[in-house]
């Protein structure tokens, strides 16, 4: 039998990394199981659904490389794949439940549901249904705007499900509540079309958020109400902040989308939320999206709750940054680029910048905090390092006897220059580093950064020079003693 998987988002915000480490789950087992991923848009909330949203989540998708075999944009043989274009075929399957005895039609008011709810709570009692309209034969139709579809939970008995990595998990039927199928605008939900659907698509396996394990046993009263043999269900756990607590924003993003505008990798994130909750069993924590799909199924899923740490995510980032090609990694930084008006480059120059500042960078906009230099002249320079290379006695001196002997060289490259500064640290009997640091600061404006000599020859000699005299203009009005 073929794999057959499913990611049901419902758009209403924004791609919580919690949701997406669950279609990374389904998209990788489908991927090592030779199956299907079927993106479903679960869009029965008419009130909270977001078009922006729904834009974002498949914007999200994509960035991600997880792409979809069925599913809006690409179609399929069971579509439609927006729930809010299932209407009639939830009407249908509904009123067979009625027919056959499973469910009922409920013309209870709000106000008799606000009021059963109210005495509930104030005997300590959680608040349910009280079955008022089970029995009582009530005719309808599914797009009947005064009545609401119910389920029939049998009032004796339990429920038990087979979870894949928790085992046999049990319920007591008289604990559940004879829960809404239909609404009286005549949209599902998520309980019902969630089970229509995986059986109308074929979903031979369920891989969600273990919060849904306390409506599962509804699931599969369901199944058993339409005669459908249910799914192989997976509950994951879920992802909890650095202080073991439900993820929010206090412990940073949530949102997807933004790592990739701080500069993430979507490979690096794929690989870092995989592992978040699943584990290979060795010790390995780097994986290519090929060697994931290789190594990926539910054997490896951890019932326990996984810690999102941001601070591995970074490193775990750079890391691939580390390791990427130059020329791919230019790729990734052109919108960058860009962004800055940085143009007029060689792509071998740029390519050249990439290889001295990639093993610097942890994410990828710290291309352009730490190599405007490259790009631009400084504007300003670091005040601690003014303060600590160009207020010191004898600085101007220093830098006036470099840019002499810059001007003499005809070669000017990491060689020579790293020659020229050494011979005047020897000549001076002052140590190199009172020569070295005040020029790194005179050229870039910062006090770190690739090794000077580099950074030098990569400027050239003309804007080395230019930039060390503007220096030496800069400590004249601005460094008594220097």
């Amino acid at each position: 039998m073929t794999v057959r998987v499913r990611f049901a988002p419902s758009p209403t915000g924004k791609p919580h990394v919690g949701n997406i480490r669950t279609a990374i789950f389904n998209w990788l087992y489908a991927r090592h199981r030779g199956g299907k991923f079927i993106l479903r848009i679960e869009d029965t909330d008419r009130e909270r659904y977001s078009p922006e949203a729904l834009k974002n989540l498949l914007e999200t998708l994509r960035w991600l490389k997880l792409d979809w075999d069925e599913g809006p944009e690409v179609g399929g043989e069971y579509g439609p794949y927006f729930q809010s274009e299932r209407l009639d075929i939830y009407h249908r399957y509904a009123q067979e439940l009625v027919d056959n005895g499973y469910a009922y039609y409920c013309t209870c008011s709000k106000e008799r549901l606000d009021r059963i709810r109210k005495e509930a709570e104030a005997k300590g009692l959680p608040p349910r249904y009280d079955r008022h309209c089970r029995e009582l034969g009530i005719k309808g139709n599914p797009t009947d705007t005064d009545k609401v579809i119910r389920f029939k939970i049998p009032l004796e008995g339990t429920t038990t499900f087979h979870d894949e990595i928790r085992g046999d998990i049990r319920f007591e039927n008289k604990s559940l509540d004879d829960f809404v199928i239909l609404k009286s605008d005549g949209f599902p939900t998520y309980h019902f079309a969630n089970i229509v659907d995986d059986h109308l698509m074929k979903v031979t396996d369920v891989m969600r958020a273990e919060e849904w394990i306390p409506s599962t046993g509804k699931h599969i009263l369901m199944y058993r109400a339409f005669g459908w043999e249910p799914p192989r269900f997976c509950h994951l756990p879920i992802i909890l902040g650095a202080d073991r607590s439900k993820l929010s924003k206090r412990h940073g993003a949530v949102d997807v989308l933004e790592y990739r505008n701080m500069g993430i990798l979507p490979e690096a994130l794929l690989n870092f939320l995989t592992l978040i909750g699943w584990s290979p069993g060795t010790e390995q924590e780097i994986f290519s999206t090929e060697e994931l799909i290789r190594l990926f199924d539910k054997d490896g899923i951890n019932p326990a709750s996984g810690v999102f740490n941001l601070d591995k995510l970074v490193w775990m980032n750079s890391e691939y940054i580390h390791k990427m090609d130059d020329e791919k990694l230019l790729e990734k930084l052109t919108p960058l680029i860009h962004q800055r008006g940085w143009s007029g480059f060689s792509r071998e120059y740029l390519i050249h910048i990439v290889s001295l500042m990639k093993t610097r960078m942890r994410l990828l906009n710290d291309f352009v905090e730490l190599a405007p230099y490259f790009f631009e002249e400084p504007t300003q320079y670091d005040e601690k390092g003014v303060r600590k290379h160009f207020k010191k006695e004898g600085a101007k001196k220093r830098l006036n006897l470099i840019l002499r002997a810059f001007d003499r060289l005809g070669n000017f490259n990491e060689e020579t220059t790293e020659k020229a500064i050494r011979a005047l640290a020897e000549e001076t009997g002052t140590a190199a580093k009172f020569f070295i640091h005040p020029t790194r600061l005179a050229v870039t404006g910062m006090t770190f950064g690739p090794g000077l000599f580099e950074i030098l020859a990569t400027l050239g000699k003309q804007k080395s020079i230019s930039r060390i005299k503007r220096a030496v203009e800069f400590i004249e009005k601005n460094c008594e003693i220097c």
